[in-house]
């Protein structure tokens, strides 16, 4: 049986922060109407499907005529990536690899109450923020921004299905040196894998 407990944080610190300026422009939207002209931030070009700008600020002398950098292998982005690729596989046993507490503690608890046959604990498609997929859209619309402090980094990504935005923000540790996944937020739908209940 599904429960979630509800959470108690605002969606705007989560996505500002570590990601500021243009590199937020892409996934917050436009500035505020009141905004002073000389502060209207550069809008960057729209990404191909998986590739994220980086770093999330955008370097010295960047233009938004300039195709963003490719995802680098072993960055965060990079970890994030297949679970758009492949929707549903954050529920798949060999994916735990990829995973640290608190995230990988619901997912082994998911996967004990699936094998016991009570049920499901989870949602099939989190990654998606349970939206239906539609790879045509998801494709066209991903977009994905990377900010990363010291070990911990932020994976924010952003898509639209059937006229709904979807924002959703990964958070990852990196642990010898590997980045792996500590907790799934949807900024839009308010849940964290991290509350789930799978008992």
């Amino acid at each position: 049986m599904l429960r979630r407990l509800a959470l108690a944080f605002s969606t705007l610190p989560i996505l500002a922060a570590g990601l500021t300026g243009a590199s937020a422009q892409g996934l917050l939207g436009p500035p505020p109407a009141n905004a002073p002209a000389d502060a209207a931030p550069v809008t960057p070009p729209a990404n191909p499907p998986g590739v994220a700008v980086e770093p999330a600020t955008p370097p010295l002398g960047w233009s938004p005529t300039e195709p963003a950098a490719p995802v680098q292998p072993g960055s965060p982005t990079a970890v994030v990536r297949p679970f758009y690729e492949h929707p549903g596989l954050e529920l798949d046993p060999t994916q735990r690899k990829n995973f640290v507490d608190p995230a990988k503690t619901v997912l082994d608890k998911s996967d004990a109450l699936r094998t016991s046959g009570q049920g499901e604990c989870l949602d099939a498609n989190m990654a998606l923020d349970n939206a239906d997929y539609d790879k045509l859209a998801i494709d066209k619309s991903l977009k994905s921004i990377e900010a990363v402090n010291g070990d911990q980094a932020k994976v924010v990504v952003a898509f639209v299905v059937e006229g709904n935005q979807h924002r959703l923000e990964w958070k990852l540790k990196k642990v010898d040196g590997d980045w792996k996944i500590s907790d799934l937020l949807s900024v839009t739908g308010e849940w964290a894998l991290s509350q789930y209940q799978c008992e």
